[in-house]
């Protein structure tokens, strides 16, 4: 599942992503956000959000921990809860997959519809813009369609 750890941090492959739930998911994002966090925050932090039991949640860290994605460091009579990926590689990573499943003519058109309709600062989106005026350098005229063997140019 994990393909190497460097400085305390995975790095990861596509297949990794697969074994995060959507639960899971929820736990991360508080982890990212915090940082370096405990469980009663967690708690806190969840049962805000979500009607969750202690249980539930200690169940969710718990696997995390053991899926290598969350670590724990005894602290007196506490745990400390860190990520061991960034929450930038975790959603390009679930990006990628999911864009991998679809046809390539179609997906310029998917990530349009998602830039509309995300919220993006103006620093991400001058970033966004030099990224397009070197990637306009060398595209191409139109992507092909890949879903068919043949290698048909409809969709």
């Amino acid at each position: 599942m994990i393909t190497n750890v460097n400085e305390g941090k995975i790095i990861m492959n596509e297949k990794n992503l697969s074994s995060i739930s959507d639960s899971e998911w929820e736990v991360m994002r508080i982890v990212w956000t915090l940082g370096e966090t405990h469980t009663n925050q967690i708690l806190k932090e969840l049962q805000a959000k979500r009607d969750w039991s202690d249980s539930t949640i200690k169940t969710l860290i718990r696997r995390l921990v053991q899926k290598g994605w969350l670590t724990a460091k005894h602290e007196g009579r506490r745990y400390i809860y860190t990520a061991t990926v960034s929450q930038t590689d975790m959603m390009y990573n679930e990006a990628k997959a999911l864009l991998s499943r679809m046809c390539d003519m179609h997906k310029g058109e998917v990530i349009l519809k998602l830039l509309k309709d995300s919220p993006i600062s103006k620093g991400d989106l001058m970033k966004m813009q030099e990224e397009i005026s070197q990637k306009e350098k060398t595209a191409p005229d139109t992507v092909p369609c890949n879903c068919l063997k043949t290698g048909s140019t409809i969709c």
